[in-house]
């Protein structure tokens, strides 16, 4: 056995059973180690970023961690964008990479690279396993690195003669870390700003916004009247009819900043105190006003679900009914011109039971979330780190996560252009993946940023930068090409047949909408 096979072997060992792979010829023995290894899925990509954004998407919906397999400094640096917005997600990864063998480096060879200095900024653990002898343990501890709540991105270093070298055991799984516990004090805090009621805004993020915690954080805004809110951006949110609603937080500076006005004591758990997603000329980048008092009960790496339920015993919620979002789908399908609303209750109706919404529409996606409170239930995904071109990837791994659920995709032709190559694996592997691209022909958000910023109406040369047209890309055929079965809609009528016939398709299917 080498160290390839005991590392693969030991990732076996620790349930990371899924492995989203590019490999190069570093790699190649732990590729060849998959063939006598029964028991690890190994998915190619072809780019790093859809490898990198598939194991996101996994975490987020498998609640444990898939492995990547890069080659190299560059592989690795193509994959870091959606490695970002995994980590901004606090999605558990571990990361394969490999390296030269160690005594090739000193000749700087064409690939070589300081590839822990690529790995660090995106990575909250990194180690170069320098034995073969060691790998196996290594690797039992990038895994306990990645499980490490609420999941964190762990980068292992593989070099070649360390791979192919012998190897003579193979680790055990480490016990995975509880999430710390909160203090009585923050929990008596926050449950003397909660019975403020109305002018008390409860803000969740992280794990809190599913099952048992969010039941709670229900009870909590029956019993004080508080406003409960999330953030703007979330991993993974239980949404629906049936389930509690929670709002989220305004994009837009100026919608944020007067629905936080009036609010005098801010509730944190799992969520960070919100500030802007950039800085603009003359607006703040706290968005909390200097009277609103700001508590945190817990933090995202601490017990969240613990944490919800002592506020509840403390505030004498336990025994109220959890606010409910009531069905708002039974009504009939919007017709006629595309319009942002017009989607918005088009998804409302059609969103089926137990779908996983990956939500990377960017601008026009912006009303789609409040418009589907009340629709089936669901899982609603957004982009973390805003770093585009994680949809079509997340997609991939949270099929592959759950393969007897429905993924819907909603995605901006600009942000789809960055890893449409995740069509090809989708249909290479078949998955049950529903994907509108909202083709505006332009990089849309931008247009409104170009003014927020104050940088005035766009010339000829600004409007180049911030349209994609000249010419308008077709994504039928791009995914005529991938083996992705397609159709494209101009009005609500055409989209609402493509998008039940997707729903019908088992396997991947695309709609361009014409915007």
């Amino acid at each position: 056995m080498n160290g390839a096979e005991s590392l693969v072997r030991t990732l076996l060992n620790a349930e990371v059973s899924v492995c989203f792979a590019n490999p190069g010829t570093s790699e190649m023995h732990f590729v060849s180690a998959l063939d006598r290894v029964e028991g690890v899925r190994c998915i190619l990509g072809l780019f790093e970023g859809v490898v990198t954004g598939a194991a996101d998407g996994y975490y987020r919906v498998a609640g444990k961690p898939a492995a990547t397999l890069l080659h190299l400094g560059p592989g690795l640096g193509n994959g870091l964008a959606n490695l970002h917005n995994a980590k901004k997600a606090r999605s558990g990864i571990v990361n394969v990479v490999g390296e030269h063998a160690g005594y090739h480096i000193q000749y700087d060879a064409p690939l070589t690279a300081d590839i822990e200095g690529v790995a660090r900024p995106m990575s909250d653990w990194v180690k170069t396993s320098r034995s073969s002898k060691t790998i196996a343990s290594d690797g039992a501890l990038a895994v306990a690195a990645a499980r490490k709540a609420p999941g964190q991105i762990a980068t292992l270093i593989l070099p070649a003669d360390t791979a192919w070298g012998e190897a003579d055991a193979v680790a055990a799984a480490l016990p995975v870390a509880e999430r710390l516990s909160v203090t009585k004090h923050c929990v008596q805090q926050g449950a003397k700003a909660l019975e403020q009621g109305a002018s008390t805004m409860l803000l969740l993020g992280n794990v809190a916004l599913r099952g048992k915690a969010l039941e709670w954080a229900g009870r909590i805004a029956a019993k004080t009247g508080c406003q409960l809110m999330s953030e703007y951006n979330n991993a993974r949110m239980e949404r629906g009819a049936g389930r509690v609603p929670v709002r989220q937080l305004p994009f837009v500076v100026d919608n944020a900043l007067a629905l936080l006005k009036d609010i005098t004591h801010l509730v944190l758990v799992g969520a960070k105190s919100p500030v802007s997603f950039f800085a603009y000329p003359g607006k703040p980048s706290v968005l909390v006003s200097e009277a609103c008092e700001v508590i945190t009960v817990a933090k995202a790496e601490e017990d969240l679900e613990s944490a919800l339920q002592a506020l509840a015993i403390e505030l004498g919620a336990v025994d109220c009914l959890p606010l409910c979002n009531a069905p708002t789908y039974d009504v009939p399908l919007p017709t006629g011109p595309v319009t942002l609303d017009g989607l918005g209750v088009l998804f409302n109706v059609l969103i089926p039971d137990n779908a996983i919404v990956i939500d990377e529409a960017v601008t026009s996606g912006r009303a789609f979330a409040a418009a589907t409170m009340g629709a089936r239930p669901h899982d609603w995904l957004n982009i973390m780190g805003g770093s585009i071109g994680w949809g079509l990837a997340a997609s991939v791994g949270a099929a592959i996560a759950a393969p007897d659920r429905k993924v819907i995709a909603l995605e901006g032709d600009g942000s789809a252009l960055y890893t449409q190559q995740a069509l090809w694996t989708m249909a290479r592997e078949n998955l049950d993946i529903t994907i509108v691209i909202f083709a505006n022909r332009a990089y849309k958000i931008l247009l409104g940023e170009l003014n927020n910023v104050g940088g005035g109406q766009p010339g000829r040369n600004a409007m180049d930068m911030l349209t994609l047209d000249r010419p308008s890309v077709d994504w039928v055929s791009i995914a005529k090409g991938y083996g992705v079965q397609s159709g494209r809609a101009q009005t609500l009528d055409e989209l609402a047949l493509q998008f039940k016939r997707g729903l019908a398709h088992h396997g991947p299917y695309l709609i361009e909408l014409v915007m």
